[in-house]
């Protein structure tokens, strides 16, 4: 078992696998989580040797750019307006300030675990159960590639979920055995999103890219987003290594105010903390506001995968903490959790406050 590694600039924590399974890893796990997850973390672990990642990843990161420049015709055949486009294909349909669209990026969204959810629930909740829509002519290997994947980013996902709550009843006794894994072990609300940053257009070239020009900060508003790392390419879809002194990227805020951008390395996973964890421990784990930073002449290819629950289910405290301890850590980055969020309100109810909260900006 290769010992833990903290990289000094960006201060990730990297486990290996193993220690996520082995009974014998469960001290060694409560440490790594104070330092990825508690007052001095990033929000973030990264997961090294996880069986069949390296190709796998490889396997769906590459169909990126061919899938963002389909023609237009085939493009619009895998969008879902019904969802809110929180299925299939997703260009220029978020607002961004000022009321523009965000034509930064395109998301292609899937559900790795069911192609089809129970109607009662889509008919529900459209956003939050849609159909899966996949270019089954134009890229046959997406799908597979796609499933393989998220299925195997939940599964890590959920197993990190034990040592998570461990942490928690070290930080507050009267914190219930087992709250993440137990809400999260059997979810079928979980969603990958497939992410193509263009190129940034010449006329933003000609000077230093914004922090935030590929993707704005944010929290992730869930519970926890599995990370499947980036690939960068030219303007015609051949993998390249970005020059060193490039800042194009993932970029977070410390708990001490600073930027830094993290970089996960090209065999490691990560899992990121979102609020609806920080709320349900009590704010012993803490989501990191993070935004992307784009670059000139490079495009970047990146999955993510939320792990998440029915919208039904109340965001509750743990015994023995209080609202103003899960707040303690909030940045001036995003908006705070204090207008957007009530004890015992379902996890749909927070979405859409949080929705509502970050677009009127």
């Amino acid at each position: 078992m290769t010992a833990t590694t903290t990289d000094k600039k960006t201060e990730l924590v990297i486990i290996d696998y193993e220690d996520l399974t082995s009974s014998s890893s469960s001290a060694k796990m409560a440490a790594c989580c104070d330092r990825a997850f508690g007052d001095d973390g990033i929000g973030i672990m990264g997961i090294r040797k996880v069986p069949g990642f390296v190709q796998a990843k490889a396997n769906i990161l590459q169909q990126a750019h061919p899938l963002a420049h389909l023609p237009p015709n085939d493009l619009q055949k895998l969008e879902d307006p019904d969802s809110m486009f929180n299925a299939g294909w997703s260009h220029g349909k978020e607002m961004l300030k000022a009321g523009k669209p965000d034509l930064a990026k395109g998301s292609f969204y899937f559900n790795p675990i069911i192609d089809v959810p129970d109607p009662k629930d889509t008919e529900e909740y459209p956003v939050s159960y849609p159909i899966n829509r996949w270019p089954k002519e134009s890229l046959p290997n997406l799908e597979p590639a796609a499933k393989h994947l998220g299925t195997m980013m939940k599964e890590v996902a959920i197993l990190l979920c034990g040592h998570i709550d461990t942490y928690a009843q070290s930080k507050n006794p009267e914190y219930p055995p087992g709250v993440i894994k137990d809400a999260l072990i059997d979810t079928e609300k979980v969603k990958g999103r497939l992410l193509y940053y263009f190129p940034l257009p010449e006329e933003e070239s000609k000077e230093a890219p914004a922090e935030d020009s590929w993707i704005g900060w944010h929290n992730d508003s869930g519970f926890l987003t599995a990370l499947a790392g980036d690939i960068y390419m030219d303007k015609e879809g051949n993998i390249i290594t970005p020059p060193a002194s490039s800042e194009a990227g993932l970029q977070v805020v410390t708990r001490h105010g600073t930027v830094q951008k993290v970089e996960i390395p090209p065999d490691v996973m990560a899992i990121q903390i979102g609020e609806c964890t920080q709320i349900m421990t009590g704010g012993a784990v803490v989501a990191t506001p993070h935004c992307v930073k784009g670059a000139p002449n490079l495009a970047r290819a990146s999955l993510a995968c939320f792990v998440d629950v029915p919208p039904s289910t109340p965001l509750t405290l743990p015994k023995g903490s209080t609202p103003a301890s899960i707040m303690a850590m909030e940045s001036s980055k995003v908006p705070t959790l204090q207008g957007r969020w009530e004890n015992g309100m379902t996890f749909g109810q927070f979405l859409q406050k949080t929705f509502e909260a970050y677009y009127n900006q």
